[in-house]
């Protein structure tokens, strides 16, 4: 059999072999052999590609994304759009629908989208839920939260993190391409986020008012590339503000009250502005620059500070009366601000300060300012002078009823003296009656009056 073996490919031997083997095995058999062998073929390919499969199917749930875990970010911006309103573009009114054709014509390449009032819970349950990024708080608070401002300023931060891209509000009209929002001296690789200065009035930053709203950013147009940690440490920051403030209140954070002043810094510019500036400080270059608004200030050209370009206020905040804004014919302006869709202080009302009225309907004029200030000091004057006259009147009218109440009461008392007076005359003149009667009658016995 060796010797068989060792003959040469087609000798004699082998074939002859070969037939003996062959005219062993049923014809039936022979016949069916090449089936069989593809049908364990099949089953073991199948068994393989479930085990690959499995390797590499992703899990139902993750853990949790926060602002410490968030993934490495892209290299380049998503080209996509997005806006958000209570309605879907098919039933735009006609000043939504021209601003929002803005954005589509100036740049055909880039997808658009907009989130409604109706589909907003379901974006942020499919991202942020459990075969997202898992983080079950942020759903539930943004399902509890029902303040429109609170939920527009979120729902931004939470597709901006989510997907990144441009966000635009719904009456921000744009004038030029997004492909002019990074100067070609920069690279998108070096760049995490794009922002423009809103407010540049560091003159007013001594102000109790206006100090804390005198230097931002915009918010009401920027780009994100997906996944940074200032978005995410800026919905957390928010969250965590918010139910403080119900704490305050007691009352859930469906109930909660806020004011103007707490939307801008609670979640509006003055909100978003410190989680950037925050942001800027942990990743600056050099650790002995100071990230602090010197830096922005009279800006005259865009520049990049920690991976964020921040572009002059003309670019997003043009024609706005303050913080040299220019206007919006300048080659810097990229998008025009028709602020018609700007209702809700109606809903959180300005504060009244007792000194300076609603200082900030005077849009950073010294002049109104100061009138406001003067307005205010002489209607405090009047509410003042008629609050002594009232608390005069008052006086007056507590001082003559004192009187009344002394004068019933001493007369109260004489009448009750008197009247005891009476009473102990009457028992005396009584008594001296009873006295005679005695008397009289001690009398009448010795007399033998009885006898």
């Amino acid at each position: 059999m060796i010797a068989k073996l060792g003959s040469p490919l087609g000798a004699p031997s082998l074939a002859a072999t070969t037939a003996q083997f062959r005219n062993r095995l049923p014809t039936q058999f022979r016949r069916a052999l090449p089936i069989y062998i593809a049908a364990v073929c099949l089953i073991l390919f199948v068994f393989n590609l479930n085990l690959f499969q499995s390797s590499v199917r992703a899990p139902l749930s993750r853990p949790g994304v926060s602002a410490q875990n968030a993934p490495k970010v892209r290299s380049d911006f998503p080209r996509k759009i997005w806006q958000t309103w209570k309605v879907n573009p098919l039933k735009f009114e006609e000043r939504d629908l021209n601003t929002a054709r803005s954005w589509v014509t100036k740049n055909p390449e880039y997808r658009y989208e907009v989130l409604t009032d109706d589909n907003d819970l379901r974006y942020v349950e499919y991202h942020f839920g459990p075969e997202g990024f898992n983080r079950p708080d942020i759903v539930n608070f943004y399902r509890d939260v029902k303040a429109a401002i609170v939920k527009a300023d979120l729902l931004r931060y939470m597709i901006m993190y989510a997907e990144g891209g441009l966000y635009a509000d719904i009456d921000v009209e744009a004038l030029k391409p997004l492909s002019k929002y990074v100067p070609e001296r920069y690279s998108e690789a070096d760049i995490d986020m794009v922002i423009g200065i809103e407010i540049d009035e560091p003159d007013w930053s001594e102000h109790p008012i206006l100090g804390p709203k005198s230097r931002s950013f915009c918010q009401w147009t920027f780009m994100c590339k997906p996944q940074l940690p200032v978005m995410m440490r800026l919905i957390e920051k928010i969250m965590s503000w918010l139910n403080g403030v119900a704490k305050e209140q007691g009352v859930p954070i469906s109930e909660v009250d806020l004011d103007f002043d707490q939307i801008i810094s609670g979640t509006g510019p003055s909100a978003f502005t410190e989680a950037i500036m925050i942001e800027m400080e942990l990743h600056k270059d050099s650790p002995g620059t100071k990230i602090n608004w010197d830096l922005f200030h009279d800006l005259g050209e865009s520049k990049i500070v920690s991976r964020v370009l921040v572009l002059t206020v003309e670019a997003f905040a043009a024609g706005q009366g303050h913080s040299d804004s220019g206007n919006h014919d300048s080659r810097a302006a990229l998008v025009r601000h028709h602020y018609h869709a700007s209702n809700w202080p109606s809903r959180h009302p300005r504060y009244s300060h007792p000194a300076y009225g609603e200082v900030e309907k005077c849009n950073w004029n010294d002049e109104c300012a100061e009138e406001k200030r003067k307005a205010e000091e002489e209607k405090k004057k009047k509410q003042k002078e008629a609050s002594d006259k009232k608390k005069k009147e008052e006086e007056e009218a507590s001082r003559k009823k004192k009187e009344e109440e002394d004068a019933a009461a001493r007369k109260k008392k004489e009448d009750s003296e008197e009247a005891s007076r009476k009473k102990k005359e009457t028992e005396e003149a009584s008594k001296q009656k009873v006295k005679e009667l005695a008397e009289g009658t001690k009398q009448d016995k010795k007399s033998g009056w009885f006898s």
